[in-house]
């Protein structure tokens, strides 16, 4: 899946625009190692890259780095064809929901051994561990990681009298109806943001299709299922969100910077487009986990982020790893959470963004995040997505089971290539 929802991360920080396709040239060694990375526009900034550099280079007299930098935009045909050995490159940053469909191809190296020796693979966030594993082989190795949390005007809920955020469900439902008043939206949520019901089947043990001893199978019709659909009617009655379009028709951010919304759910860069659209809410916008259905625990929310591949047809693959093994430490991950303001990849590491309330919360909801369902075929899913037309049927009054039903087998039907 192309890693949209983190596209917009980088605004939280200033970059240096690096580029479509762009190299960062290095001067190498004596004896010529040259291990090349080929890097996403915008995941990092130039001078993060800059830094990383000179220090491995430093580190290691024998190796030259050298960074190529892609476009999100045909990404998945032009790695496919490197991994067949047209102008292969050593590393690659993938989309964490891509790793499934580059495994497929049979040319990515097994890393398994060296994630359990070298990189705490125990420890690492699941929804970033959870899709670079395929078959119980650890293809991809955990990078950065976003994901979505509350974002609210703060002003709008302390004239409602609440002064903290709510922490369970049913507090954030009793919340939003008190917000729901004098011309407020008390939750602007669009009727197809399928990535937070998502999250909410998985708070009820629900899935989005099952693995089924390699058949993969629409879940949507379960009684879980069924129950974070539920909920996810439930809140998004509490507002004047679009039953039939998603976060990007209108823009959610616009919506939001007209002044009268309390919250929408998104990625915290959603907030410098609100502040740009309408400075007078800078230093008004708040932001809090999704609430989960006790105070244990925030809720499970959709992990987007990167992780790195080392092509087997790589003239590099012991150097490949090194890199990747230091790229995906803690010193180079803590430095990357403060450049980017992203979720590093071990919650153990987040302490270094303590104090950044918006990154901090979404640090906190990514303990429980996952990733779209680990098939080759998901992505065929997304581009004519059913679950999207489920969702708007069930607000327009449609039956929640009927509708579940007939979603969950085109699911069924795409997964299974027919």
């Amino acid at each position: 899946m192309k890693n949209r929802m983190l596209v917009g991360a980088v605004a939280l920080v200033s970059t240096v625009a690096l580029g479509g396709c762009g190299v960062i040239p290095g001067t190498g060694g004596s004896d010529g190692k040259k291990v090349t990375i080929w890097l996403m526009k915008d995941s990092v900034t130039a001078d993060f890259l800059d830094r990383f550099k000179k220090s491995y280079e430093d580190e290691h007299s024998s190796v030259e780095l050298e960074f190529k930098i892609q476009e999100w935009g045909g990404i998945g045909p032009k790695v496919l064809e490197a991994l067949a050995g047209k102008e292969t490159p050593d590393v690659i940053e993938v989309g964490n929901t891509q790793v499934a469909q580059y495994a497929e191809s049979g040319n990515l190296r097994d890393l398994t051994l060296e994630s359990m020796r070298d990189l705490g693979r125990e420890d690492w966030l699941p929804g970033l561990a959870e899709p670079g594993s395929i078959g119980g082989v650890q293809y991809g190795i955990p990078w950065y990681a976003a994901n979505r949390v509350v974002i609210y005007n703060k002003d709008i809920f302390a004239d409602a009298g609440i002064k903290n955020p709510p922490k369970t469900r049913a507090q954030w439902i009793a919340d939003t109806g008190k917000l729901n008043r004098d011309g407020i939206q008390g939750m602007y949520l669009p009727g197809q943001n399928w990535y937070v019901l998502a999250g909410f089947i998985w708070d009820e043990g629900g899935q989005l299709a099952d693995d089924r001893d390699g058949d993969w199978a629409g879940a949507l019709d379960t009684p879980a299922a069924l129950k974070g659909m539920d909920f996810y009617s439930e809140l998004q009655a509490l507002g004047n969100g679009p039953k039939d379009a998603d976060e990007e028709k209108p823009p959610q951010a616009d919506v939001f910077a007209e002044g009268n919304v309390a919250q929408i759910i998104s990625t915290p860069s959603t907030a410098t487009l609100i502040e740009k659209k309408n400075p007078e809410l800078k230093g008004k916008l708040g932001y809090f986990p999704i609430p989960g259905k006790t105070a244990k625990a925030p809720g499970s929310v959709f992990t987007g982020g990167s992780d790195l591949i080392v092509p087997q047809k790589s003239n590099q693959r012991s150097a490949a790893y090194e890199v990747i093994k230091a790229l995906a430490g803690a010193k180079w991950q803590e430095d990357l959470a403060k450049t980017m303001s992203y979720v590093p990849n071990k919650p153990a590491l987040a302490h270094v963004i303590e104090g950044e309330e918006s990154t901090a919360a979404m640090a906190e909801g990514a303990t429980r995040g996952h990733a779209t369902p680990n098939s080759p075929q998901w992505a065929a899913v997304e581009a004519d997505n059913p679950i999207k037309a489920y969702m708007t049927a069930v607000l327009q009054g449609g039956d929640p089971a009927t509708e579940a039903k007939t979603a969950s087998d085109k699911i069924t039907a795409v997964l299974a290539g027919s």
